[in-house]
């Protein structure tokens, strides 16, 4: 799929996940489930959001399974719900390469393109092969303790170190492609994807990275030397950041992952070999998604 142009893609099953923590999807989801059953689609439900909503919705008639089956089956999944869903389901998904569409429960959303209410009005010309597909890289990441690899793991965001709950400074040495880049005292450092630059990598400082341009952005959280600034490098380095010294330093793979470092540890990041593929609807834009997310070139109330 993903090398595919729109009008040679027409899918026959597709994965509905839900956000998991909220009921509200009950209603929509049902509603989009129906739709596609009456248009002759084969519809899969993932475990936990059918277990979300089983009470308030018959399942029987689709497949209830999980991220293997889907990884497996689907030919797209439609995620319901924020960022949040949406990063979780592209991090079961990636190694199938599965590709997503982003349904907005009505929160700030920079992954998730279409608004709830008009998930239907768009299932046509999903259906018809008119979405657009866009390719958006990975990182994977190992955490290495005396020599030997003790986790890994993916993120469509970001991975980040930071002090953990003690609260002091971490020391860090950065190297790229094994050269010595930087010793660096800070509460932390994120390594960001383009797609994670408008989350917590903005919310630090650092830029907004267009998904074309393949750059990993390293931006330090606080740090102790006020000339210590995000860099963009090449996507096709590898990182390697060693933990000199931190009292309790953790690191965290989207938020959604959370691993304890120890001093003398050593995170090795490098571009993932895996890409998701985010379908969007006709007429989607970045520079006007970017717009209306960050209320750029609005006039200020009363004028």
């Amino acid at each position: 799929m993903n090398d595919a142009s729109p009008s040679q893609f027409a899918p026959q099953t597709i994965a509905l996940i839900g956000k998991f923590s909220s009921r509200d999807i009950a209603e929509p989801l049902a509603r989009l489930a129906e739709s596609l059953d009456a248009r002759g689609i084969t519809v899969l439900i993932e475990n936990a959001t059918a277990e979300l909503i089983g009470e308030y919705v018959d399942l029987s008639r689709w497949v209830v399974c999980g991220y293997r089956d889907i990884g497996e089956r689907a030919d797209l999944a439609i995620v319901l719900g924020g960022d949040g869903t949406m990063l979780n389901a592209a991090r079961q998904l990636a190694e199938r390469r599965v590709p997503l569409v982003g349904v907005n429960q009505g929160r700030l959303g920079f992954l998730t393109d279409i608004a709830r209410n008009d998930v239907l009005a768009y299932l046509d010309d999903l259906l018809g092969g008119r979405f657009m597909p866009e390719n958006r890289m990975l990182l994977t990441a190992d955490v290495v303790r005396g020599g030997r690899v003790l986790a890994s793991d993916v993120a469509f965001n970001d991975v980040v170190i930071d002090k953990g709950a003690n609260g002091r400074l971490i020391e860090m040495d950065l190297s790229i492609d094994e050269e010595f880049v930087c010793s660096l005292r800070a509460d932390g450092l994120i390594l960001s994807t383009p797609t994670g630059s408008t989350a917590y990598s903005l919310a630090a400082g650092g830029p907004i990275v267009h998904p074309a341009a393949n750059g990993i952005a390293l931006v330090p959280l606080s740090p102790h030397a006020l000339t210590n600034r995000p860099i963009l490098v090449d996507d096709r380095v590898e990182i390697e950041v060693k933990i000199s010294s931190g009292t309790d330093p953790r690191v965290h793979f989207d938020g959604q992952v959370t691993l304890d470092l120890q001093p003398h540890d050593r995170l090795r990041l490098r571009r993932s070999e895996s890409d998701i593929c985010l379908l969007h609807p006709p007429g989607y834009s970045y520079f006007a998604m970017l717009r209306q997310k960050l209320h750029w070139s609005e006039r200020p109330r009363g004028n």
